[in-house]
């Protein structure tokens, strides 16, 4: 499968998203154990992606599969240049039965080279394997818990957020400013209820037709998302 095709799926799962929200009248129903099942029973996704997020500290693991369900990565094994990945999806509650790409972040061990390419081999609930090129300049690590952006395909960027592993910050909008782009998140309700931890959560954001060749920098804001300032997308388109 093509990076093209891989983002038409994109296309595919918010537009699969869009129609169950579209057909639904009253009050919302939670997908049933069949639901659930159906989607587990489709297979685990073989499209695998990924890119350098966290001034190279970590990576976002990109696979196809129910966008509520977003899988968990063990403790990932380096050998080499070579780094496995074993994902886990989530148990706690019925997924969608979408097919969409899901952003998982990974850790990386010590001993990897972020200049370096990076071979990713993803087991367990998704399977495949991909390349991630090294950096060619590696930006200064910043302070714990700041938002990062990294190049994961084409247009495609993964962005990295701190805060409740409930509560993932959902992509409102995007737009087009002096050197970048500007990712709107939605604001979440008043009386939305999220867990106390401080986890690692990515979100995918489409930047086609917004951004030109060339460095990007990304300005977040809305959903509780907190930025110093515009954030440099990393990694090769």
């Amino acid at each position: 499968m093509t990076r093209r095709s891989l983002a038409a799926l994109l296309s595919i799962g918010i537009l699969s998203m869009g129609a169950l929200v579209g057909c639904a009248t009253g009050t919302a129903s939670s997908p049933t154990p069949e639901d659930t099942a159906d989607a587990t029973a489709s297979g685990a996704p073989t499209e695998v992606r990924a890119g350098w997020l966290d001034a190279g500290r970590g990576i976002a693991v990109i696979t196809l599969g129910s966008s509520s369900c977003v899988p968990v990565a063990t403790e990932p094994v380096l050998a080499g240049t070579t780094l496995t990945v074993e994902l886990v999806e989530p148990s706690d509650g019925p997924c969608t039965r979408d097919l969409a790409p899901r952003a998982t972040y990974v850790g990386l061990p010590a001993g990897v080279d972020p200049t370096q390419d990076l071979e990713v081999v993803v087991t367990g609930a998704a399977a495949g394997s991909t390349s991630v090129p090294g950096l060619v300049e590696v930006p200064a690590a910043g302070d714990e818990f700041l938002p990062s952006a990294g190049w994961v395909w084409n247009d495609q960027v993964a962005i990295l957020t701190w805060g409740s592993s409930s509560c993932r910050p959902q992509v409102e909008a995007v737009g087009s400013t002096a050197g970048g782009a500007r990712v709107t998140f939605v604001e979440p309700p008043a009386d939305q209820v999220c867990t106390a931890d401080m986890a690692p959560r990515v979100t995918l954001a489409d930047l086609t037709g917004i951004v030109v060749e060339g460095p990007v920098e990304l300005t977040l804001s809305g959903g509780n998302v907190a930025s110093d300032g515009p954030i440099a997308v990393i990694g090769q388109r």
